[in-house]
């Protein structure tokens, strides 16, 4: 396993640029055709893309995959668990990736979008594969290294900013599909139609800053009972 592994995140990793790439070409076509100032202002279109958690999550898997992948080639001679910063790196990616396939799989799976907006393949890639892609990566990669329990913490950096981000650019943007003078990546984050406002936004994302803390702690317990050095503080 140690010899092909490597090579299998390499792949993992092209399959993910893939799907992202394809899902990005297919915004940019609807942009594009669009009759409205808002609407084809790519710009916006760009950045909203990439203010998907589902997109920076998968754009941060590919990542790891790649940097594991030609770590574990270029170390194929040694016998050395992955350095503490790989594994960080893989902890994140792992967690954001399983939560963003339970996610979609549970909240957003029966939510009816434009047809032709998305490349079902990719969308699958995205939000299924992925995800099984970093679990599995997560109970069969050689030379896993143990992690402390501040791992957890610190994954759930990134997910905080992404929310902080979102409500307050959410406000600032106009919609490009629909004109409103806000913008939400997801219907759930959205005040003015979750019941409750605010108040209902706050309960999803503190139901989901939850599912989060406990895939990262599900993560790091399994990087724990795998690893092959001593628990790193």
């Amino acid at each position: 396993m140690t010899t092909w592994w490597p090579y299998a995140r390499l792949a993992a990793s092209v399959l993910a640029v893939a799907a992202i790439v394809a899902q990005l070409v297919r915004t940019l076509e609807i942009a594009m055709l669009s009759e409205t100032e808002w609407g084809s202002h790519l710009p916006t279109v760009i950045v909203n893309f990439f203010s998907f958690f589902t997109i920076l999550s998968n754009v941060l898997a590919a990542v790891a995959l790649v940097i594991g992948g030609l770590w574990g080639i270029l170390k194929r001679k040694t016998t050395s668990p992955e350095p503490r910063w790989l594994a960080l790196i893989l902890v994140c990616a792992s967690t954001y990736a399983i939560v963003t396939g339970i996610v979609y799989n549970t909240l957003l799976r029966g939510i009816e979008l434009p047809q032709g907006a998305t490349v079902p393949w990719s969308n699958e890639v995205l939000h299924v594969i992925v995800p099984l892609i970093m679990l599995l990566d997560l109970l069969f990669a050689p030379r896993r290294r143990a992690l402390g329990w501040s791992a957890v913490g610190a994954t759930a950096v990134f997910p905080l900013v992404w929310v902080a981000y979102t409500m307050i650019r959410a406000n600032l943007v106009i919609s490009p599909a629909t004109g409103q003078p806000y913008w939400y990546p997801y219907p759930f984050l959205n005040p003015h139609t979750v019941p409750g406002g605010y108040l209902g936004v706050s309960a999803y994302i503190v139901g989901i800053a939850i599912a989060i803390i406990a895939v990262a702690a599900g993560v790091v317990w399994i990087g724990r009972r795998r690893g092959t050095t001593p628990i790193d503080s």
